[in-house]
């Protein structure tokens, strides 16, 4: 895409879901990666069931021509002392730049409700403290410092359900920290479904946004899981997400401030639901046949 300044990657999440990995637990890493590339992706992010031998996995995905864009970490800044998170963010950085990474998607779990099954995601979304924000912002500076001596950059993942979801505090985050230690990656889907603008938010930050998650909400669903107070793991079940160009997002707008911004990087396709319901190579090639609509390419 755009001359390889941006390439195109899929996450495994919708063949095996990290969270609840009961769904798609029939679906293999090698199907999984095998898919990916047959539907025309050439980057992935990895998935519980993914080797953890850097060498072992790379001879999987060399052979598909897929490289790794990223991987997530789970940050606990608000609730830990900051070298618990340190220790298992060097493990986390050191395989991914082994596998060649160059942002690393971060998200802070602390209060985090995202991961529980029965609390509403809208009614119970968690809010920092003032203590909290700072020690998020200063674990996150020291994360950043980590990975920029690899050369690296930690992207930020606002996310439903954590104590970043929302346009306030996105802007809180980006204030609080430096531009040259700490990123953002861009959800359109994270964004809608919260109900942010999310070519607003990129017009902001596009200079800070150095990762990009493309995932598309179903808008009746959506509305029912706020009006019926639903969690974020039945809302995923429910269906409320899915892949560009089959929900409530018009992409073209978003496709063309990127495109005006001159971003490099990564777009992941990210798009869980249940594989069940939703065949995961069927959606990969739906998503790659509309991303190729909307590109050109």
């Amino acid at each position: 895409m755009n001359d390889l300044k941006i390439r195109l990657g899929i996450a495994p999440i919708a063949w095996t879901n990290d969270d609840m990995p009961e769904l798609g637990k029939e679906n293999t890493f090698e199907q999984c990666v095998s898919e990916m590339a047959l539907a025309g992706f050439v980057g992935t992010e990895i998935g519980n069931k993914y080797p953890k031998d850097p060498d072992v996995l790379r001879s999987y995905l060399d052979i598909r021509g897929l490289s790794v864009a990223s991987a997530w970490f789970s940050a606990f800044l608000t609730t830990k002392p900051y070298e618990e998170t340190e220790k298992a963010f060097i493990e986390h950085m050191n395989f991914l730049y082994f596998m060649g990474a160059k942002v690393i998607v971060v998200s802070e779990q602390g209060h985090s409700i995202q991961g529980q099954m029965s609390t509403p995601i809208f009614k119970e979304k968690p809010v920092f403290t003032e203590e909290e924000w700072q020690a998020l912002a200063s674990g996150l500076e020291r994360l950043g410092e980590l990975a920029n001596a690899k050369d690296m950059t930690i992207v930020y993942h606002h996310h439903m359900g954590t104590g970043v979801q929302t346009t306030e505090e996105i802007d809180r985050l980006m204030a609080l920290t430096d531009p040259k230690k700490v990123s953002l990656l861009f959800d359109t889907g994270h964004l809608v479904f919260s109900g942010e603008e999310p070519i607003a938010i990129y017009q902001k930050y596009q200079d800070r946004i150095k990762h990009i998650h493309f995932k598309d909400i179903r808008k009746d669903i959506a509305k029912q899981v706020k009006e019926t107070e639903q969690s974020f793991l039945n809302a995923v079940k429910l269906g409320v997400f899915t892949v560009p160009g089959d929900g409530m997002i018009d992409f073209i707008p978003i496709w063309e401030a990127i495109e005006n911004s001159d971003y490099e990087g990564w777009i992941v396709v990210e798009a869980e639901q249940d594989p069940a319901k939703a065949n995961p190579f069927e959606y990969a090639v739906k998503a790659r046949k509309y991303i190729r609509e909307i590109t050109n390419s």
